[in-house]
């Protein structure tokens, strides 16, 4: 008998090539937007040099920590008040347009960010939110198993240890200096190995996982693929059409230079069905504003995995922030992050220090 776990194993037009999610306009004019904000900067032009007069913090430091807190522009902080003053005036008024502008218009521009479908998206607190969706959603059976690296950030660690009480085996991929190599990974798997859960980026030396190989290994043994990508998104370009993704989560307050307590959880179409939600609310149902109808029937979408109200002033601020990489372009950001890098690490080597990273 099949499991339910087989549906990784059709790869049949999974990857057809989607929009391509950098220098594209942020709106589409033709349509009013449900809300306006006013930006204080530019918006139409990929120019870095625009961009980075909306960081206040340029003004009094070089900051160089976004891989744990990034700043936040004016154009973030200017979102999150607008939204607040609108309760602040309307109070309840106003939320049905807040749900039409999150699940479409903010939607859509996270899921263009990572190459993904709009219907892909959930909004999630964090990225640690993302992954125990993923551990407490799927179907285990006693004897199944999963491999993790053992470098990982605890995130990504503990709510796979907690699936031993299950019969679920967790497996090790070691490091060689500081790599995680994708033969290491093939070679864990068996019959029974049902996901790999990575970071896509290394939290500890920023070594960067081969997701086109690792993608295409899960994929050909019919195992399924979650990523850890707080450290990708924002930083580098990713595109989830083209490498074999079937679950990625990614907190806002890093590399996307957004709010705290902001992030999404991309969960790809075919796999939807596999998550059975953890957590679920009004919010998880096709018709959660018809509160005395108790029909459990979840949304088509992702925003099954969102059960309750959402953190609009919040995701008002991410939304912002998404906006200025779209406008910058994904890979126009990689290309000036490895310029960057580059320049560092030579300067660094002509003083002597010692570079770590793989």
């Amino acid at each position: 008998m099949k499991s339910c776990f087989d549906i990784v194993r059709d790869t049949s037009g999974r990857h057809a090539r989607r929009a391509d999610n950098e220098g594209t306009p942020v709106n589409d004019a033709s349509k009013p937007s449900a809300r306006q904000i006013s930006h204080p900067g530019p918006r139409e032009t990929a120019d870095f040099a625009s961009i980075q007069t909306l960081f206040p913090i340029k003004k009094t430091r070089c900051y160089l920590n976004n891989a744990s807190i990034g700043p936040l522009c004016l154009p973030v902080i200017a979102a999150i008040d607008s939204f607040l003053a609108d309760v602040r005036d309307n109070g309840r008024n106003n939320y049905p347009a807040w749900c039409t502008v999150a699940d479409t218009e903010v939607k859509e521009r996270l899921a263009r960010l990572i190459g993904a479908q709009k219907s892909e998206i959930a909004f999630v607190k964090n990225t640690t939110e993302g992954l125990v969706t993923v551990a407490n959603g799927l179907p285990w059976r006693a004897g199944d198993n999963v491999i993790i690296a053992d470098i990982e950030y605890p995130s990504n660690v503990y709510c796979w240890m907690k699936l031993k009480s299950r019969g679920v085996e967790l497996r090790w991929a070691r490091n060689r200096n500081g790599r995680i190599r994708v033969d290491d990974i093939a070679a864990l798997m068996d019959s029974r190995t049902r996901l790999v859960s990575l970071s896509a980026v290394q939290f500890s030396n920023g070594y960067r996982q081969d997701l086109a190989l690792t993608g295409d290994l899960c994929r050909s043994r019919g195992v399924l693929l979650n990523l850890d990508a707080i450290q990708w998104v924002g930083a580098l370009h990713m595109d989830v059409s083209r490498y074999p993704v079937d679950f990625l989560s990614a907190g806002g307050h890093k590399w996307i230079l957004g709010p705290i307590g902001t992030g999404f959880f991309y969960c790809r179409a075919a796999a939807m069905d596999l998550l059975d939600p953890p957590n679920v609310g009004y919010h998880s149902v096709g018709k959660h504003e018809d509160h005395m109808d108790y029909e459990l029937v979840y949304r088509p979408d992702a925003g099954r995995f969102e059960e309750a109200l959402v953190n609009f002033p919040g995701i008002w601020g991410l939304d912002a922030a998404v906006q200025n990489l779209l406008t910058l372009g994904t890979r126009e950001i990689e290309k000036r992050i490895r310029m960057l890098t580059d320049l560092a690490m030579d300067g660094l080597l002509k003083r002597g220090y010692e570079i770590v990273s793989p």
